[in-house]
């Protein structure tokens, strides 16, 4: 087997230190280049790589626009720009958020799939949700390998689980393990599980371009075949459309976001939750409005419309309490929003 030496990797809660984990353990020379997306804050301080570099042999740093892929380095997303590969280079710009996420691992993977085909090896850590499982399938389908950390040892499991469940993952490991595996694959010596009709050698730009680029910008509306879903776009409003990918849907908007089932529940929930709030603020204020009606109309000495303006105040502010007591009470749904690292240094 030829060398791997386009290594992906992609993680969220959790994933900083299983991250570190791997880098303490690859040795100086590797011959492979290192491409990570974690989910950071858009308001993160930054010091990302100094954290990694402290146990990593290899130098560290934030990945740059059109920077040149070298080997024996490590690339990282910076805090709210999306990380892809472009040809013998690296793609770093601030598009539509993915599965909520910007830096998103999804748009990582898929790239490296699409330009690299079997010499990508993609790698699933600690995290949330379900971020990074079409990327994963995308790297499978093009030849490439997956490795997953064992959800066990991983501090939330939802992300590994995930890519277990849909994708037929080469490697199921414990984070220990992860850093020979890719010693392995350097070396062109990694035993890949290859599925049957799975794709080798895929060429560059052979796939539909609106699954696996990060948005669907350059795509014309009518020039897509299938209809819009019946569901809009959380972040822009937006019709989505959905695609089918190995059993699975998932949805993308002309402007660019994208969404899994359980991320477009998430930012569905955000969005009631907001607009829940936003009428327990408008019942209240007009509850104050009202009150303040009732009490200068009984000092005009009309105590019959006085008491209609306090009835309405009253129900108003029952029906903010109801509002309230279901927001206090628990999450709207099972789903939450996707968790973000801590890069405190």
């Amino acid at each position: 087997m030829p060398s791997q030496d386009i290594i992906v990797v992609g993680g969220s809660a959790g994933g900083l230190e299983s991250l570190t984990t791997v880098l303490s353990n690859l040795p100086s020379h590797l011959n492979a280049s290192l491409f990570v997306v974690l989910h950071t804050s858009s308001q993160s301080s930054g010091g990302l790589p100094q954290v990694l570099e402290r146990s990593c042999l290899l130098p560290v740093a934030f990945a740059v626009d059109s920077q040149p892929i070298e080997r024996g380095r490590v690339y990282v997303a910076p805090p709210d720009h999306h990380l892809t590969l472009a040809d013998g280079e690296l793609a770093v710009a601030r598009g539509p958020r993915e599965n909520g996420f910007r830096p998103a691992v999804d748009p990582l993977f898929r790239s490296a799939a699409k330009c690299y085909g079997d010499r990508v090896v993609g790698v699933i850590l600690s995290g949330a949700m379900d971020d990074g499982t079409f990327g994963l399938m995308a790297v499978k389908e093009a030849g490439g390998t997956a490795i997953v950390q064992h959800p066990y040892e991983a501090f939330v499991p939802s992300m590994p689980l995930s890519a277990i469940q849909n994708v037929e993952v080469d490697h199921v490991v414990r984070t220990a393990e992860i850093s020979s595996l890719l010693v392995l694959a350097a070396q062109g010596e990694l035993k890949t599980m290859e599925r049957v009709g799975q794709r080798r050698n895929s060429r560059k730009g052979d796939v539909d371009p609106t699954k696996r680029d990060i948005d669907l910008s350059g795509t014309r509306p009518d020039s897509i075949a299938e209809p819009p879903s019946k569901f809009v776009c959380p972040d822009c409003g937006g019709s989505l459309w959905e695609v089918e990918e190995g059993g699975r849907s998932r949805y993308r908007c002309h402007t660019g976001h994208g969404y899994t089932p359980q991320t477009l529940l998430a930012a569905q929930n955000g969005n009631l939750e907001h607009a829940l709030w936003s009428a327990v603020r408008v019942l209240s204020e007009r509850a104050a409005l009202h009150r303040q009606l009732a009490h200068r109309t009984a000092e005009r000495g009309m105590p019959s419309s006085a008491e209609k303006y306090q009835e309405r105040a009253q129900q108003e502010e029952r029906h903010a309490n109801i509002i309230r007591e279901v927001l206090a009470v628990a999450p709207l749904a099972t789903e939450s929003a996707p968790s973000e690292v801590d890069q405190t240094v």
